[in-house]
Parts: structure tokens; sequence; C-alpha cells
């Protein structure tokens, strides 16, 4: 079981965004912007580009209203996409406001915001969700 798993059935506490049926979406905790937030299918596949067709072509519409949401909540430009999936072996899309290509540098260093400041953006996305 994946930390993702053990986190969509709550066995590991999280900064919920939204969920429905086939999808979970919470903060990251070591974000690279603050309101970054991950949405992961709740089936466990480890490459992203072999989960069903129909989770794919679910997830965008799912993440859709939280990637608005998110560019509501924080000044930027727009909500990023991201998929890289080497740090978790459970297919996820990283959601992050962004201003340019260098806010989805992996690379760079992670943010460390405390758990006031997670449940801060949590509250924000939450409150410009629809």
């Amino acid at each position: 079981m994946t930390i993702f798993s053990k986190i969509i059935a709550g066995e590991i506490p999280s900064y919920k965004i939204a969920e429905n049926d086939q999808f979970f979406a919470f903060l990251d905790i070591f974000p690279l912007r603050e309101g970054h937030t991950l949405v992961v299918p709740k089936i466990e596949v480890d490459n992203f580009f072999d989960v069903p067709d129909t989770y794919l072509a679910n997830l965008l519409l799912f993440a859709k209203p939280i990637a608005k949401a998110i560019e509501a909540a924080f000044p930027c430009n727009r909500c990023g996409l991201s998929v890289v999936g080497l740090e978790v072996p459970h297919a996820h899309l990283h959601l992050i406001p962004i201003n340019s290509a260098d806010d989805l540098n992996f690379t760079r260093g992670k943010l460390k915001l405390s758990p006031e400041q997670l449940k801060k953006a949590q509250e924000k996305i939450l409150g410009h969700l629809q």
C-alpha cells in the first residue's frame, strides 16, 4: 500500500481539497509553492499512463475546478500541471500556482510550511472551490 493509498484511506492525515469515487486531492506537505496540490486516483497504479482510460479521461475534469480555485486563491499567472511520478509509486498529478516554467522545477528545494500555513492554504483553496 502506497503512502497515497494510506492518505486516501484516512490512515495518514492530510489537508484534503476534494474527493469523489475515483479521485482524492490534497495539499503537498512539501510544496514547490504554496497551494501545491496533488490529485491522485484511488486505484493504485504506478505509471500515470498505465491508469485506465476512464480514470485518465475523468482526472482533468476532476482537477479543473481545483485548478481554478488555486488560481483564485494565490497570486499567479496560472495553475501549472506536472506529472513526474518518481517519488511515490502511485500515479498523481501536481497542480501548482505558477508565474513561470521555473516554478515547476522539481529539482529546486521544497518549501517548509508549518501546519498552520498548510491549513490556511487549504482554507484559501476551499474558499474558492465551487
